[in-house]
């Protein structure tokens, strides 16, 4: 566990860790902060190269529930490394976290699914040929992948929704490695399989925290259609436009789902 988040937030033990994707990370101002720690101080933790992802641990509570919020992740396509996140996911785990809430930017792979829409992941589809557990030794390397997205907390995260009246479709999310857009026969290709959208994260942050024990939930927003769905060129700026437009209904399903956790 690192020292420098115990020195900062002495006896402090959250049960929620959240990991903010592109455009997302307002949502750490709803947290009742009791510190917040720049990745660049803690042991492990990633140097973010997006500009949308800040870099910095939130610790603090949403309504009753204490969490830590990381506000940005490291990519695989950024140093070309599958484990970037292995060291503050473990460090979340060490620090009491059972639950890991993912939230991303994607494409949509379905028309009726179109850009500003959310998504709850039920499964994924890792089409990278990668894996963050490459070189780990011993049985702990074997995970089992059944119900990674925990069917709980699935079914708890589409109940919020509908409490609010917020649309909220569920489906399977497929990772490429980027940081290259698809082409239109590799979206052909990922449909085929049966995806439902498309993005370049969160599956390795996924395989890391059941190897570490904990549940997960991931949170899709799409910010596009997918590369021959749509008519819209394909750029990183589009998805900063739609996640800041959709970041409202975003930021209050989060926090609901959050202040609800049980």
């Amino acid at each position: 566990m690192s020292d420098v988040v115990v020195r900062a937030a002495p006896g402090f033990r959250p049960k929620v860790a959240v990991i903010l994707g592109s455009g997302l990370g307002g949502f750490a101002t709803e947290v009742k902060q009791v510190a917040a720690i720049p990745y660049g101080e803690l042991p492990g933790f990633p140097q973010t190269t997006v500009g949308s992802h800040a870099g910095k641990l939130v610790l603090g509570h949403v309504g009753p529930t204490p969490v830590a919020v990381l506000q940005g992740r490291a990519h695989y396509y950024e140093r070309g490394r599958a484990d970037e996140m292995k060291g503050a996911i473990d460090t979340l785990a060490k620090l009491g976290c059972e639950t890991l809430l993912q939230t991303n930017a994607a494409g949509s792979l379905r028309l009726d699914m179109p850009p500003g829409s959310a998504m709850v992941v039920t499964d994924h589809i890792n089409f990278t040929g990668v894996n963050p557990l490459f070189g780990e030794c011993g049985d702990g390397r074997f995970v089992d992948m059944v119900d990674a997205y925990d069917p709980k907390l699935v079914a708890q995260m589409l109940a919020v929704a509908r409490s609010v009246n917020i649309l909220c479709h569920d489906g399977v999310y497929i990772w490429f490695s980027g940081p290259s857009f698809e082409t239109p026969a590799e979206i052909r290709a990922a449909r085929a399989l049966g995806a439902d959208a498309v993005g370049m994260s969160t599956v390795p942050e996924t395989i890391l925290a059941r190897r570490a024990g904990l549940r997960v939930a991931a949170l899709s927003l799409m910010t596009n259609y997918a590369a021959g769905l749509g008519g819209d060129k394909l750029g990183h700026e589009q998805t900063l436009a739609v996640a800041q437009g959709s970041e409202a209904t975003m930021r209050r399903l989060l926090r609901l789902f959050v202040e609800q956790y049980a």
